[in-house]
């Protein structure tokens, strides 16, 4: 959520700045700044009229003591009773259309981000060199199936398109990405924890993914009674919530978190025809990682988190090359992001493995995260989050980039150990 001092102060700069994600948002700027003022105006008229309550009950005891007839402060009572109601009902209108709009902007593009979408992306560097073949090579759909590393058709008897099953060395080569990920970021002082895969409402709310992308998360159907509860679209949704509504202490921070989840999303109609296999589905694994820094601590915490990423792909030996998104390719919660995208031969271009963003205060303001600082002062934390990483994506990129002429293929040095082979045949 942004910060309605920053949009008061600077409503200008605001809507400039939500422009570059492509929304226009002047008309809502200006509703919201009216509703903040009606909003305090009634706030205030309200308290008013109940310290008028408060003194005039003090008086009832007053002037039965001395003999007074009490029915004029009962009526002022009531009149002054009947005000505050009035009030708080207008209070809470104003209230529900001043949430309503706000919860609509998106976060507020880092300053250096140019505006557009993809067409604007910037590639920032690229690691290794791309694989040149003396033979003619298989596409990661015929690789796994000939290796019986995927069954992609009882994947789809099981749950229809969008689905596939791990089975031998596939599942054993999956496996063992999630532990190569998971070893290398606790050796990296991350904490491991493991979330519920079923989520509540104010989980998506904090993040940012509701109301705006309600629909495309997958719900539970639940009795009346119970909570409502959706499938996490990525374990960011449970970890960015681990501290709603508290206050933590300015030396806890920075928190670095990973967690490990399969990970559920509808994507429907988003398929295309070169998306082949893996590469988008409905389910896929993905180990998230999640810091919570102060607001100083933002900027060397999302390099961090960049870096963590990048070492996890240069340690398996692929081809891929690190890209600054455009203001209106960032998500709508988040600042600023880089992805890292891998190569995959016969796609003949890069898909995003990791997506790192900086969500600066946007996240914590929607889900009360603060901090104390020493000498008492209570601020938003900053959160941000990455992939490190999804291997939906990762494995393609495995089987592709280290085919052998016989059909083969080489398993990258880090996950030997894991797999229990250097070759899968």
């Amino acid at each position: 959520m942004l910060d309605i001092k920053l949009i008061k102060e600077a409503p200008e700069k605001v809507i400039e700045g939500l422009a570059k994600k492509g929304k226009d948002a002047e008309k809502d700027i200006y509703r919201v700044i009216e509703l903040d003022a009606q909003r305090r105006d009634l706030i205030a008229k309200s308290e008013s009229m109940k310290a008028e309550q408060n003194k005039a009950s003090k008086l009832v005891p007053q002037y039965k003591k001395e003999g007074k007839d009490v029915q004029a402060l009962f009526a002022e009572m009531k009149e002054l009773s009947a005000k505050v109601k009035e009030y708080e009902e207008e209070l809470g209108k104003v209230e529900a259309e001043y949430t309503s709009i706000m919860l609509t902007f998106p976060n507020l593009p880092d300053p250096d981000l140019v505006g557009g979408g993809k067409e604007n992306n910037q590639p920032l560097y690229y690691v290794g060199e791309h694989r040149k073949f003396d033979f003619e090579p298989k596409n990661h759909v015929d690789l796994c199936t000939n290796l019986g590393m995927i069954d992609y058709k009882r994947g789809v008897k099981l749950s229809g398109n969008g689905f596939w099953i791990y089975k031998g060395m596939g599942a054993r080569l999956e496996w063992a990405l999630l532990n190569y990920f998971i070893e290398t970021h606790i050796k990296n002082g991350f904490e491991l924890v493991l979330v519920p895969h079923m989520l509540g409402y104010e989980c998506g709310l904090t993040a940012g993914q509701f109301p705006k992308f309600k629909d495309e998360v997958y719900w539970l159907q639940t009795a009346e009674d119970e909570r409502e509860r959706f499938m996490l679209p990525t374990a960011e949704t449970a970890l960015v919530s681990l501290h709603r509504d508290e206050i933590l202490k300015e030396s806890e921070l920075p928190k670095k978190y990973i967690s490990y989840t399969p990970c559920f999303r509808r994507e429907a109609g988003s398929y295309r025809a070169d998306e082949r296999g893996m590469v988008r589905g409905h389910q896929f694994n993905k180990v998230e990682m999640v810091q919570y820094t102060t607001p100083e601590g933002s900027d060397a915490a999302f390099e961090e988190l960049v870096g963590e990423a990048e070492l996890l792909v240069k340690g398996l030996g692929l081809h891929f090359r690190t890209v600054k998104l455009a203001a209106g390719d960032c998500s709508a919660s988040m600042a600023r992001t880089y992805d890292i995208e891998i190569n995959i031969p016969s796609m003949d271009g890069y898909k995003e493995v990791s997506s790192v963003s900086n969500a600066r205060d946007y996240q914590a303001r929607r889900g009360q995260i603060r901090f104390k600082r020493e000498d008492g002062r209570i601020e938003y934390c900053h959160t941000l989050n990455g992939s490190g990483l999804a291997t939906s994506r990762i494995l393609p990129a495995i089987v592709e980039q280290n085919q052998n002429a016989d059909g083969s293929v080489n398993v990258p040095d880090v996950l030997v150990k894991y797999v229990g082979t250097n070759i899968i045949k």
